[in-house]
């Protein structure tokens, strides 16, 4: 979808701080982040939101969660805590329409988030 930025990430129209690059997902560094390590993992597919994943998602979204977890073992987080979010829709803080996983780490989480 051109109107996407995230697509345009992906297609590289738009630059992105890329740290992890598959055939099916892709990570980069949010450019405002929320932690000390705030990293957005996405399917290079486009899916608006978690609404719209289907039974043929399934392993495409298993895989953003395993590639949250590679990533929080290489920045040395694992150990101390990580937290990953979903955001669907507006209320509940999604701005960009194509699904993100939020995978943040590097300080202390409170609890209830927002």
């Amino acid at each position: 979808m051109s109107d996407c930025l995230f697509c345009n990430i992906v297609d590289g129209e738009i630059p992105g701080d890329i740290v992890y690059d598959s055939d099916s997902v892709l990570a980069f560094n949010d450019i405002n982040p929320e932690a000390p390590h705030h990293v957005l993992i996405i399917p290079k597919k486009h899916i608006p939101t978690l609404n719209d994943i289907s039974n043929s998602d399934r392993d495409v979204v298993g895989e953003l969660h395993l590639v949250a977890k590679q990533i929080a073992a290489e920045r040395g987080i694992s150990g101390s805590g990580y937290r990953t979010v979903f955001n669907c829709n507006s209320d509940a803080g999604q701005a960009v329409f194509h699904i993100h996983l939020h995978l943040l780490g590097g300080r202390k989480m409170s609890w209830p988030p927002g």
